[in-house]
């Protein structure tokens, strides 16, 4: 089973920058489409971006043009660069595949954007 460890998260003001990081045990992230997901208290679940083996991206339009997803397969890691944050991106952000079937969910790692 895969595991997946996010990091980066923390305090940030509104129109800072923070990179997330996912890291992965186990080779089968490599041969999956990943995302990257956030739930914001009293929400859903949503995926912000996600990313193909071959690294062709999609983005919800609440961060186009803002966030960029990444992933370097060799290092079994994928990325989220965030620039231009908004309060509204304030979530818990979490790494998995894009569709079923899902590896074990981590902890998640807090971003809060508030001046």
């Amino acid at each position: 089973q895969v595991q997946l460890v996010e990091s980066g998260g923390g305090l940030v003001q509104p129109g800072g920058s923070l990179r997330l990081s996912c890291a992965a045990s186990g080779r089968r992230f490599s041969i999956r489409t990943m995302a990257w997901y956030r739930q914001a208290p009293g929400t859903q679940r949503e995926s912000v971006a996600d990313i193909t083996v071959g690294g062709s991206t999609n983005y919800a339009d609440s961060v186009k043009g803002r966030f960029t997803i990444s992933r370097d397969n060799n290092k079994a890691t994928m990325y989220l660069q965030m620039n231009s944050l908004k309060p509204e991106d304030t979530a818990v952000y979490y790494c998995n595949t894009k569709v079923p079937p899902f590896f074990a969910w981590g902890q998640g790692t807090q971003v809060t954007v508030s001046s």
